[in-house]
């Protein structure tokens, strides 16, 4: 048990482990095409800048599912497309979606927040107005930022795209 154990903890740093969640090399190339070593190096610089940028996102999201932690970032994207919502109809019906797959107890991608939290959303979602998940929304967020986002930038994946990119980038410009 232990060995398995060992076995999943190094996963997220082997860079090998992540070919099943990125795209295929051709595309990988494609994309350095679009992306500078600046932008990548600017992911480093804060959680916001990682998430607002699309390639920058999509290799996070990556990195969680290596770290069986997708669940977060999948419950945060859900929390902003509800708060888009006007119609009072939706809300109700996307409230009850989003709690019963992640905030529940019992929920399938259960998200990792304290009972207070849950008790007070679970409150909230009795007449859901668009800032309902505000709460539970930013402690998921304090949880990726503080946690797993440094663990991503010490990844081998992180380090891979920036090696990556910053190649690609010279052989153009030489």
């Amino acid at each position: 048990m232990k060995t398995r154990l060992g076995c999943l903890s190094n996963k997220s740093d082997s860079y090998s482990d992540f070919s099943e969640f990125l795209p295929p090399a051709d595309v990988t190339a494609a994309r350095c095409l679009k992306i500078s070593t600046a932008e990548v190096v600017q992911w480093s610089e804060s959680f916001d800048q990682l998430l607002s940028h699309k390639y920058g996102f999509s290799a996070f999201r990556a990195f969680l599912k290596t770290e069986f932690s997708d669940e977060n970032i999948e419950f945060w994207m859900a929390c902003e497309d509800y708060k888009k919502n006007k119609s009072s109809t939706k809300l109700v019906s996307k409230a009850n979606k989003i709690y019963m797959e992640f905030i529940d107890v019992q929920a399938p991608r259960e998200v990792n927040i304290d009972y207070g939290t849950r008790e007070r959303t679970r409150q909230s979602l009795e007449d859901p107005s668009p800032s309902s998940l505000n709460e539970v929304q930013a402690k998921v967020y304090g949880l990726m930022e503080k946690d797993s986002y440094p663990r991503f930038l010490r990844s081998s994946m992180y380090q891979d795209i920036v090696n990556r990119t910053h190649a690609h980038n010279q052989r153009r410009s030489v």
